[in-house]
């Protein structure tokens, strides 16, 4: 079977990049070609543990003969990197939110398809298996018609660039919008056609959002809402979650995409947890990532799924601004 090589560029996304390399260094297809990130020491445990190239600029990477790079930086950067990488011919896993604007992300989008490779947008939940169940069901009328979904992306305060709007490109709304959002959008199968929002800043001393409603109605009636906060306490048994409560004209479903989990009471953590023990949605992300580039085919996860998802967010701080609903394709037009 063929292998593919694969670097990665910057571990400023918390979790994520570690949990990727983890599953792409055990991987039969992958040979992992280097690591990109300005800090070193944030990447001293993988490069002892695997003896793995090390690059304190992401431009000498791009200039290795890796195929694939998996980009996890600030979100800020997301653009400039994803089109340097395009540029120079190699397949990109990035980090959601895709980009921070209407502009930029039309051309990462622009410039992998001149430049004939794949941007997928790492939306993980995607592959969790009661998600896939439900999308099954109402791909077969199961639920009848989708009247109604209640999402909830709900976490703490993750601090650092997070919090710094010219990094991260907001708050709560920025981070907690898309994973959401990408659900929705792929379990109606339908385009959004308004959006409106309340979110002020709640529960941390910061000076972007951690609380905030974001109300979409679709353009075949179904309306969604979602809880995107950073509202949890510490003493929370998780850091996030991810829920959907769906309605249909035939009955309702509730989905936790983190509800396969025990119950944990330890002197060590000093709190309940719950210690998640279901398949590794991480991995099958890498999986389907892999799996595209070396058979050739069609990314399951594109950058136009990155740019509705993240549209659908950058809408909201407009819905904010004007104090009413946003026209979602106006909204898309102006920006342009």
């Amino acid at each position: 079977m063929k292998k593919i090589k694969v670097g990665m560029i910057s571990f400023a996304h918390a979790g994520h990049p570690d949990s990727y390399l983890s599953f792409l260094i055990n991987h039969p297809n992958v040979e992992i070609i280097g690591l990109a990130h300005h800090d070193k020491e944030r990447l001293q445990k993988h490069l002892d543990a695997y003896a793995l190239p090390y690059y304190a600029n992401y431009e000498e990477l791009l200039q290795t003969d890796c195929d694939a790079v998996i980009i996890c930086s600030e979100y800020v950067n997301h653009a400039k990197i994803v089109m340097e990488a395009a540029e120079a011919k190699k397949h990109i896993l990035c980090e959601k939110p895709l980009g921070l604007s209407i502009p930029e992300m039309r051309a990462m989008i622009k410039t992998c398809k001149e430049n004939n490779v794949q941007l997928m947008t790492a939306f993980p939940s995607r592959f969790s298996k009661p998600i896939q169940e439900v999308k099954k069901m109402i791909d077969r009328g199961g639920l009848g018609e989708v009247l109604a979904i209640k999402g909830t992306n709900r976490g703490v305060n993750p601090g650092s660039w997070f919090i710094d709007p010219l990094k991260s490109g907001g708050g709560a709304l920025m981070d907690h919008t898309v994973h959401v959002m990408d659900l929705m959008f792929w379990l109606t199968n339908s385009e959004v056609k308004d959006v409106y929002t309340e979110a002020s800043t709640k529960f941390n001393d910061i000076d972007v959002e951690d609380a905030g409603i974001v109300h979409v109605t679709f353009n075949n009636g179904t309306i969604g809402v979602i809880d995107t906060s950073w509202s949890l306490h510490e003493s929370f048994p998780r850091s996030f979650d991810l829920t959907l409560q769906i309605t249909g004209t035939k009955g309702s479903i509730f989905v936790d995409v983190l509800g396969q989990s025990n119950e944990l009471y330890s002197k060590e953590t000093k709190k309940a947890t719950w210690e998640f023990w279901g398949d590794n949605i991480d991995q099958y992300l890498v999986n389907a990532f892999v799996h595209a580039i070396v058979h050739n085919e069609q990314v399951p996860i594109t950058g136009e799924d990155g740019f509705n998802s993240t549209a659908v967010a950058l809408a909201t701080y407009e819905s904010l601004r004007m104090k009413e609903p946003v026209d979602y394709n106006s909204f898309i037009q102006s920006k342009l």
